[in-house]
């Protein structure tokens, strides 16, 4: 087996809390963080369920100590709570010590503040400082200014899978010997912009979603920040550190499908399960458990499926469960997100529900883990799949 790249650190917010612990401990007391909409002035306020943060900008601005006339966006500031975060949990005061990097995944970037001014920025040279902000490369350039990282900085922008890929990056590079220590994830935030493009699609639940349930109606949509530090074997070894776990594995495919659906029989998925599986030198008999992308769309969820079906046999898939009812679909961010829920089980020996799960689908015999469950846990399997056939899958070890 692959001895993977050591995790020191790990850190979260999201709509179930405004930190590692307090995720932890909704997790564990089974408590979702679904509600309508508060922040955002929408004419769908009433119509869709979301996993938003209520925290407002304000609040945010406060917690970081920035200038009131700073030019984050929300995205970039819910990615430096997490990301310092994880700093903070890796115990690293001096992030100039060893060669560090960040790379960060964000689909919105700045959208959600540059559509509220950019009819002002005619008449409003105040607000124009936000034009800058809309590219997401900006958001990561935000995070790591804050922070102080001033070596390797890149954005990944592969839609639902972004903060997946950016943990696979950052792994590949630093057993490659590239980089000594990478802060990787992803943020993202609510915006009119994500709303409206994914009503247009049609896949919006104006209910809690139900993942893998055969009357799924759709997703909620969710914000949220997550980021791993990544160690190098010497840097663990010459400081003693703690380690939370191993990236063992990780892949991406391309379904080369459609452009926002996945293909009926999961092929994306299917591909990057088996070379994830390769890279960890794992058989699938081995996985513990499996912490699936499970969006509760009609699509994703039957694809998903049957990719697992593929890779594991029907009657041998592992426990599996969707945390997305907890948190919302973060986007870009889910698969940090899911990294923090993955290693968060390896840790407590824990497998979180799939909620609001009901009726069993009629394509195969899978039904998700619906209540908490002790196990011991070696190794898990996380999904994540975007837009444009994106489909990577992280392999994580004890």
């Amino acid at each position: 087996m692959n001895k993977g790249v050591a995790i020191t650190g790990m850190g979260i917010i999201s709509s179930i809390g405004n930190n590692v612990e307090e995720n932890l401990n909704a997790l564990k007391s089974v408590s979702h963080g679904i509600s309508r909409i508060d922040l955002i002035e929408t004419r769908h306020k009433n119509d869709i369920m979301v996993g938003e943060i209520k925290k407002t900008n304000e609040d945010l601005i406060k917690e970081l100590g920035l200038n009131p006339l700073n030019s984050f966006s929300r995205t970039a500031m819910l990615g430096a709570i997490a990301a310092k975060e994880a700093l903070v949990d890796a115990q690293i005061s001096d992030i100039s010590e060893y060669r560090t990097g960040l790379i960060s995944g964000t689909s919105v970037g700045g959208m959600d503040t540059t559509e509220k001014f950019y009819l002002q920025y005619p008449e409003s040279e105040e607000n124009r400082r936000f034009i800058k902000a809309q590219h997401a490369g900006y958001t990561t350039q935000s995070v790591s200014n804050y922070l102080g990282i001033n070596g390797y900085v890149s954005t990944i922008s592969t839609a639902c899978s972004s903060a997946a890929n950016a943990i696979m990056l950052g792994a590949r590079m630093i057993k490659a010997g590239k980089i000594d220590r990478m802060i990787v994830g992803g943020t993202d935030a609510l915006s009119k912009f994500t709303i409206n493009g994914f009503g247009t699609l049609m896949i919006l639940s104006d209910e809690e979603c139900t993942p893998f349930d055969d009357n799924r109606k759709g997703l909620n949509l969710g914000e949220a920040a997550a980021f791993l530090v990544l160690e190098s074997e010497e840097i663990v070894e010459k400081e003693n550190k703690k380690i939370l776990g191993r990236v063992a594995g990780w892949a991406n495919a391309n379904d080369a499908y459609h452009q926002t659906a996945s293909s009926s029989n999961g092929e994306g998925a299917y591909l990057a399960m088996k070379k994830a599986l390769k890279i960890a030198g794992l058989e699938p008999k081995e996985i513990d458990y499996v912490n699936a992308h499970g969006t509760a769309t009609p699509n994703n969820d039957l694809s998903e499926g049957v990719a697992m079906t593929r890779i594991f046999g029907e009657d041998n898939t592992p426990v599996f469960s969707s945390t997305k009812a907890f948190t919302g679909h973060t986007l870009a961010a889910a698969g940090s997100v899911e990294a923090v829920y993955s290693l968060l089980s390896l840790r407590e020996n824990l497998i979180f529900p799939n909620l609001n799960f009901k009726t069993k689908m009629q394509e195969f015999s899978l039904v998700p883990q619906t209540e908490l469950l002790s196990k011991e846990l070696n190794t898990i399997l996380s999904n994540s799949f975007g837009f444009g056939g994106n489909c990577s899958t992280l392999i994580f070890t004890k």
